[in-house]
């Protein structure tokens, strides 16, 4: 048995890659170890969506190189979008890396590194999207998983390079989806976080053109808790689907629907298809017809051309919505997309004040919006021991979604992870609260399984 080593870096789509990988790896024989000391292999997940995290990805594939001299490392292998965008200048570059494997060949790694002689570089056009008879090991603590419902992307945003990365849209049918999503739940998992690179986009590829509403309904079906929507793109929004979400309590009252920005000039400049009006039409309504939602949502700052006027605009919306979860991403200028050749760029040190303007914005909603919570009664998904206390338990309620929002500690009661424990809150902070707990499970009548942890040997990164 091969030991293996793997490193995940960007998105939750791309983790779901690597858990393709993990199982398609461990069906050949290989062993997953927990330091990259130990591994025979090692496998390096990348993202090339900005600066900041191609850079992240060279970092990474440099540090594991290392091992390749020091460590029992025999064969490294590089996959992901910096493989799909820059293979032929890493090859030059990084002589150390025997692998390089693009976005829709991460399947094929156990056959590739079981023949005696494979190309250097297995980059075949982005038209891969694995099925339920994939092999698949979930990354994630046995009580919660990520779905990917289609990969790819037929926008054409100014600013991204992910359908050059990841190709057209390819939907997963509904009863695939719901076989996957079966297992997952027999497994034990409770909560299901399905992502894309466009969710509302599901299906239109599809014979019969099924839309995220019909996978929904029978969604639902399956025995898990939460089922959560990300990467929700705000172009198609039916009125079926929101109510769907007003009706089914499995589908948590949270929504993450990225809107980058509320200037009518940058959003055409952006080619995001919609108005400001119309975005702000459907968070109303989406406000009023589902009542306790969560909304999280990204912008972006500084893309060429955007004005200190435009800039006010954007302020002025995030002070209006009070988003409960908001990310903003500096703009980044990207070779290949329409943004790169865009006239008018703003200088770093202006987007960087811009972007510290927006987050302190923010950072005062969130601490008021969680002070609201202090006395009330909130259910939880109990996590586990704190990383930062063994004293205290950390978890999440429904509008916070794993690795990306604020968590729970619990610093008074008892609960096995993947519990979920009815709290009281009694702290707020800026993203996170404190609670204690009221109301739990019968723990004598809690199913024996084993405890709950990320599988050994996977190093996760996200930004």
């Amino acid at each position: 048995m091969k030991s293996l080593y793997m490193m995940t870096l960007g998105c939750p789509k791309n983790r779901v890659d690597s858990e393709v990988m993990l199982g398609t790896l461990m069906h050949k024989g290989y062993q997953l170890v927990q330091e990259p000391e130990q591994a025979e292999v090692i496998v390096v997940n990348t993202c090339a969506f900005i600066g900041p995290a191609k850079q992240e990805s060279v970092d990474s594939i440099l540090e594991m190189a290392e091992h390749k001299k020091s460590g029992a490392c025999k064969t490294l292998v590089v996959t992901g979008c910096l493989s799909q965008r820059y293979s032929t200048d890493l090859a030059k570059e990084m002589p150390e890396v025997d692998h390089f494997l693009g976005t829709s060949a991460y399947a094929q790694i156990g056959d590739l590194l079981a023949a005696e002689a494979t190309p250097r570089q297995v980059i075949p056009d982005p038209d891969f999207i694995h099925d339920a008879h994939t092999p698949k090991v979930n990354s994630m603590p046995g009580y919660t998983a990520y779905l990917k419902i289609s990969e790819g992307c037929d926008n054409a945003c100014a600013f991204c390079i992910i359908p050059t990365l990841r190709g057209g849209q390819r939907s997963r049918p509904i009863a695939d989806i719901v076989a996957e999503a079966r297992r997952l739940a027999d497994a034990g998992v409770q909560e299901l976080s399905l992502v894309a690179q466009d969710l509302t986009a599901y299906g239109h590829d599809l014979p019969g053109k099924p839309k995220l509403h019909d996978l929904l309904k029978e969604l639902v079906k399956v025995d898990v808790r939460w089922i959560r929507l990300h990467y929700a793109y705000p172009r198609v929004f039916p009125d079926e689907l929101i109510e769907v979400m007003a009706s089914e309590p499995k589908i948590a009252k949270y929504l993450d629907m990225p809107v980058q920005h509320a200037s009518d000039k940058l959003l055409t400049s952006m080619k995001r298809g919609r108005s400001s009006q119309w975005i702000g039409d459907l968070l109303a309504k989406l406000r009023t017809r589902v009542p306790g939602l969560v909304m999280r949502t990204s912008l972006i700052v500084g893309l060429p051309g955007e004005t200190e006027e435009d800039f006010e605009l954007l302020k002025k919306f995030v002070q209006e919505q009070r988003f409960e979860r908001l990310g903003v991403f500096q703009y980044s200028d990207e070779e290949g997309t329409a943004a790169y050749d865009y006239d008018n760029k703003v200088p770093k040190q202006v987007i960087e004040r811009r972007w510290r303007e927006v987050m302190a914005i923010q950072k005062r909603i969130n601490r008021e919006q969680n002070r609201k919570l202090v006395g009330k009664r909130l259910t939880v998904l109990v996590e586990g021991p704190s990383p930062e206390s063994e004293h205290l338990l950390v978890g999440r309620h429904e509008g916070q979604a794993p690795e990306i929002d604020g968590q729970v500690y619990i610093n008074d009661g008892l609960a096995y992870p993947g519990e979920f424990v009815t709290v009281e809150v009694t702290e707020a902070h800026d993203y996170d609260l404190v609670a204690r707990v009221v109301e739990r499970p019968n723990p004598k009548e809690r199913p024996h399984t084993p405890r709950d942890s990320v599988p050994n040997g996977v190093r996760v990164s996200s930004h």
